[in-house]
């Protein structure tokens, strides 16, 4: 690192009125949770490329995740996926992620891929099949107590492609009550974090189709109840960071899954297609972080950032590499925001003031900032490069084809 592009750097932000200590406080408490499912095996509608060195079993998974973790010091939970890493011991899964310095994150139950579930899991006009979804979701309150993890992690592919296939009602009273006896097996530091999506794999209707719904659900099942906000579950056009302001007014936001899109699905990585987008969401959350309103504040330290990203094309490390370092950037120029600044231009109606304020803090090269945390961390100051000249890559192809995948 140079010191003197540090120094300048330093300069300029105390020119501006922004406190360098705070911001690099607040950069080394960030912290991403990488899924297992991103180490392994993917595809899109049309095909699965497999890869040589993909992990086989989730214990590999974690040993995948904890060369990120290593790496860039932001990712030590790793979510997991049911039955994707069903074990027969999660105590044993648990104690393999601890020994690699990482805990197991979100436990995501998977509601979609048994051939039982083509019409509905827990919104299934079948009460035996509704009963079976209920079941699977207990199950995995279960095993996030094994875990010892904290949230559950709720997306429902539910809903009807075609006009009188189900009773629209009917099935939202379904949800409701799966999920009410699921949020009763709780214990009282767990949380349940509900997912939406605007369309498919359904098309005519979603039984949970966007954060109003989600919410709406969670006021209903209680303060354990909270809106996950996927950054690629949103019909085009969507404003995004309004959507995370008025979950923290609502004291509601419990985390994010991060993804990019440039259509319809959501597989690419975070930051890829729109990144100020991502640093306007940054934004959103980091003016809260000082309201008045102590609840908003709790909100803002309790939320949970989760990539959820299936790697099709992309070598599945760098490519966990590249996500999680492209969410620490863009955190890094939101904190260079002077709010004083934005705030007073608002105001007094100085739209383009306002605007200036806040554009300017993203146009700042921060890796000079970046690479003064790593350095004090005793972490590599290009962890992608740091990876691509160490010999884990080569090492793992000795796995071979065939790991575990979807």
């Amino acid at each position: 690192m140079s010191d003197r592009a540090y120094a300048l750097f330093a300069e300029q932000q105390q020119q501006r009125g922004v406190n360098l200590d705070e911001v690099r406080a607040k950069l080394k408490a960030l912290k991403i949770e990488t899924p297992s499912w991103g180490y392994g095996d993917s595809g899109t509608r049309f095909k699965v490329f497999q890869k040589e060195g993909v992990p086989r079993n989730p214990f590999e998974k974690l040993e995948d995740a904890a060369q990120v973790h290593s790496l860039t010091g932001l990712a030590p939970s790793v979510a997991i996926h049911i039955p994707w890493d069903k074990v027969d011991d999660y105590g044993k899964l648990r104690s393999h992620a601890e020994s690699l310095n990482l805990k197991i994150g979100a436990v995501n139950p998977n509601l979609f891929q048994d051939d039982d579930y083509m019409l509905g899991s827990v919104t299934n006009a079948d009460p035996a099949v509704r009963r079976r979804a209920t079941d699977h979701l207990l199950e995995c309150v279960d095993i996030a107590k094994e875990t010892g993890s904290r949230d559950i992690s709720l997306w429902f592919a539910d809903g009807t492609n075609y006009p009188g296939q189900g009773h629209i009602r009917k099935r939202k009273g379904w949800m409701q009550e799966a999920l009410t006896e699921m949020y009763n097996a709780l214990t009282p530091d767990m949380r349940m974090l509900i997912e939406y999506k605007c369309f498919e794999p359904a098309f005519y209707h979603t039984d949970l189709a966007d954060w109003g719904m989600a919410y709406n659900l969670a006021q209903k099942l209680g303060p354990q109840a909270e809106v996950l906000v996927d950054t690629g579950h949103h019909l085009p056009g969507a404003n995004i960071e309004h959507i995370v302001a008025y979950l923290l007014d609502e004291k509601r936001l419990g985390g994010f899954h991060f993804n990019s899109r440039k259509y319809a699905d959501d597989d690419l990585i975070v930051g890829s297609v729109n990144p100020y987008e991502l640093f306007l969401i940054f934004y959103q959350i980091l003016s809260a972080g000082s309201d008045s309103d102590e609840g908003v504040r709790n909100n803002v330290e309790n939320i949970a950032y989760m990539i959820d990203q299936s790697h099709n094309i992309e070598r599945k490390i760098p490519a966990m590499l590249r996500s999680v370092l492209n969410v620490q950037t863009q955190f890094a120029k939101a904190l260079l925001i002077n709010h004083e600044e934005v705030d007073a231009a608002a105001a007094r109606n100085d739209v383009l003031g306002a605007e200036d304020a806040v554009r300017r803090a993203f146009e700042f090269d921060v890796t000079p900032l970046l690479h003064s945390i790593r350095e004090e961390q005793g972490l590599p100051l290009d962890p992608m490069k740091a990876y691509l000249e160490s010999s884990y890559g080569n090492d793992i192809l000795a796995r071979g084809k065939g790991g575990a995948s979807w």
